[in-house]
This record gives structure tokens, C-alpha cells and sequence, in this order.
């Protein structure tokens, strides 16, 4: 009960953090994504479910406050927790370059179905435009906050595990 508690103000204080901190210090109306982050790292330290889990409850709450039909985010943050999930066997928590190569591609994979739902149903098909000055900046800052922010995933998730296993 204390994991999924401390995940759930997890998730409200990282959502807070996104759409107030950095939505006003972005650099170019671009700024890092660090509930996909979160989804990533938990999917990759804690396994599919837990992924699917997170991912679920990070998109669910970006629909509710900020997209007007409810459940896209949703959808695609829990489908990418659950692929970051098949990493959760192969992987060194140690190892930050995994992360940020996998954040890499969860970003690109998000940023493209936003094209695809945005501006190609629109016949808006300048993809260069949209790949050069929103997905590569969005990829590069998510990757860059990524070595730096998941470090203290993998501490949250250490406790989180002595705290059960001195149960």
C-alpha cells in the first residue's frame, strides 16, 4: 500500500513539476518530458505492469487537464510503460545510458503519434519542419533530463523495495 501511495503523489509532484516549472522555463516552446521519464524508468526498474501502471495514470492525467478527449495520452504512455517493461529482466539499474537511448525512442514514438494526430489528419505534411524544430529538440532535452532525473528514480525505487521487503 505504501508503494502505490508514494508512486501516486509521485506522479501528482512530477505532473506539477512539468506543467508549472517547466513549462515556464522551456527553451523555444519545447520542454523535457519528465512524466515520460517516470513512465520509462519504473517500466524499465519495476516490470511491464508496474510500467503499464504508471504510464497509465501520467497520460490519464495530462487528458483530463489538457487534451480535450479523453484518453490518447492515456493509451500511449501505458503502451510505452509496458514495452519499457521487457527491459526490466535485461537491465542494470546502474546504467544510465539504456535509459536515456530508450527515453530517446519513447519520446520520438510519442512526438510522432502527436504529429500523426495533430497535423497529418489536418494535411499539414511538413514533417522535416515538425522533426526539426519540435521532435529532435523534445528528444534531445527529455534525453538530456533523463541521466539526470533518473538517478533519483532508482533511489525512490530502492527504498520503495527495503521498505517492502522489511515488511
Amino acid at each position: 500500500m505504501r508503494r502505490v501511495i508514494t508512486l501516486f503523489f509521485l506522479i501528482i509532484i512530477t505532473f506539477l513539476i512539468q506543467t508549472t516549472l517547466f513549462s515556464f522555463h522551456d527553451v523555444t516552446g519545447i520542454a523535457p518530458n519528465i512524466l515520460l521519464i517516470m513512465t520509462m524508468s519504473f517500466g524499465i526498474l519495476r516490470g511491464r505492469r508496474e510500467g503499464l501502471l504508471i504510464g497509465f495514470s501520467s497520460g490519464l492525467l495530462f487528458d483530463l487537464l489538457y487534451n480535450e478527449i479523453l484518453g490518447p495520452y492515456a493509451l500511449i504512455f501505458m503502451l510505452i510503460g509496458y514495452v519499457n517493461g521487457f527491459f526490466h529482466k535485461t537491465f542494470l539499474m546502474e546504467d544510465v545510458l539504456l535509459p536515456v537511448l530508450i527515453v530517446s525512442v519513447d519520446q520520438f514514438v510519442l512526438d510522432f503519434f502527436i504529429y500523426l494526430a495533430s497535423f497529418l489528419l489536418r494535411y499539414r505534411t511538413e514533417f522535416t519542419y515538425y522533426f526539426k524544430h519540435i521532435i529532435l529538440p523534445q528528444v534531445l532535452y527529455t534525453a538530456v533530463f533523463t541521466a539526470i532525473i533518473y538517478r533519483g528514480y532508482v533511489l525512490i525505487n530502492r527504498y520503495l523495495k527495503k521498505k517492502a521487503q522489511n515488511k
